[in-house]
């Protein structure tokens, strides 16, 4: 998708086909991310799971295929993260189609709620020894990208503290070995994103959910994007947020309509598109228009 701006007869910008094109290049790999990269290659060894926590707002988007390189052949579960702020329906639809298109486990958890987190010890001692046979001792790697939840779910696990957790990327910068019990062990390791994101939407996706840090992407462009989707997808739920009259407006219009009903003004009148945008991202980020999935099976078919 690309967009340029553009004065209308009436004096507002609008969008047209040719260009968020400066946007076509997302990227989002710091220092620290390469480190971590290198040293879950240097203990892949030891490790005997993985536990791949996929962010049901965007499973598609989230799946790191650097991810898939670097584990190998080692077996892996899927966690799909914070259900409560994406479409359910289309939730159990990707549920369903990973679970069969990659043929390994997979759970849709709330990861603050221990009684949804609860199962993945057995479930990851199943995909270990299918034999049935016990084993001593079980090391567990938590992969994922930022902002998904790895640092939530080990939290839950334990029943305490013991992993940084915020609403924003890149507050884990270094493995932790956690004990969960006597046999289970979790390794939490830095949220990645991988070295070149081909799609500019995958991208933007990601930027929606804080994947990537707020200032790689202006908030106004992530704002345009997101407004393009939900306008054909969830449109109803922006007329009723915003007090919006109809969506028969570009994005930009609808910008400035959510910039004026919002107050995002500055001398003489006019939207602060950045602060606009800022609010429009923290609206979705917060849930304050509902669970929303930022791609569907039939996005990713075509």
């Amino acid at each position: 998708m690309g967009f340029s701006i553009h004065e209308t007869h009436h004096g507002d910008l609008a969008m047209s086909e040719e260009s968020l094109d400066h946007l076509t290049d997302i990227q989002w790999f710091p220092g620290h991310m390469h480190k971590a990269r290198k040293e879950i290659a240097e203990v892949k060894s030891e490790v005997d799971v993985f536990i791949e926590i996929l962010d049901s707002r965007v499973p598609a988007s989230s799946m790191n295929p650097m991810i898939k390189a670097l584990r190998g052949e080692k077996p892996c579960i899927t966690v799909m993260s914070k259900p409560d702020l994406s479409d359910l329906e289309l939730t159990s639809e990707w549920s369903r189609h990973l679970a069969g298109r990659y043929e390994r486990p997979v759970l849709v958890a709330d990861l603050r709620k221990r009684a949804e987190v609860k199962r993945i010890p057995a479930m990851c001692m199943d995909v270990v020894e299918p034999s049935g046979r016990s084993r001593s001792r079980i090391l567990a790697m938590v992969v994922g990208i930022p902002n998904s939840g790895k640092s939530t779910l080990i939290n839950t696990l334990c029943e305490r503290a013991v992993a940084k957790t915020g609403n924003q990327p890149a507050l884990t910068r270094q493995q932790q070995r956690i004990r969960i019990d006597d046999g289970f062990y979790l390794l939490d390791t830095p949220g990645l994103t991988w070295p070149k994101i081909e799609s500019p939407e995958s991208g933007l996706r990601l930027a929606i959910t804080g994947a990537i840090r707020d200032t790689v992407v202006s908030y106004q462009d992530i704002a345009l994007f997101a407004l393009e989707f939900l306008k054909d997808r969830y449109g109803e739920r922006i007329l009723k947020r915003y007090n919006i009259d109809d969506l028969s407006g570009t994005s930009m219009e609808l910008l400035l309509a959510v910039g004026k009903h919002r107050g995002c003004l500055i001398k003489g009148g006019m939207v602060d598109l950045e602060k606009a945008g800022r609010a429009v991202i923290h609206d979705i980020r917060n849930g304050r228009l509902g669970g929303i999935t930022w791609e569907s099976l039939i996005d990713k078919k075509e």
